[in-house]
């Protein structure tokens, strides 16, 4: 495992920037797919999936315990996710945008 320092790191997020480089070069949604599988083990993208599953549920007012008997995701996770949505970086937030505007042009 990787030593983490006590301290978080100021002002470095290198390793992050690449990351998200690599992700805004992806031209489908098979090669993002591609991508995640090969850089997440399948906890963890089962734990990414579970977040996203979440995140309308919210948006949409549907309380705690009901999304965990829905979801199986634990409540702890569901606050969690609750507090990014209010006072996060707006990234799930502008992801549903996005989504919602790709629905509204795309031809049924």
């Amino acid at each position: 495992m990787k030593k983490r320092s006590i301290k978080p790191a100021t002002g470095d997020n290198r390793a992050l920037d690449g990351l998200v480089q690599a992700l805004l070069a992806l031209d489908s949604p098979a090669q993002m797919r591609a991508f995640l599988v090969d850089l997440c083990t399948p906890a963890e993208l089962q734990a990414l999936a579970d977040r996203w599953r979440v995140v309308p549920l919210l948006t949409e007012g549907v309380a705690y315990r009901d999304i965990h008997e829905r979801t199986a995701v634990s409540v702890t996770t569901i606050g969690r996710i609750a507090r990014c949505l209010e006072m996060g970086s707006g990234g799930y937030r502008h992801a549903l945008d996005q989504l919602a505007q790709r629905a509204a042009v795309s031809p049924r």
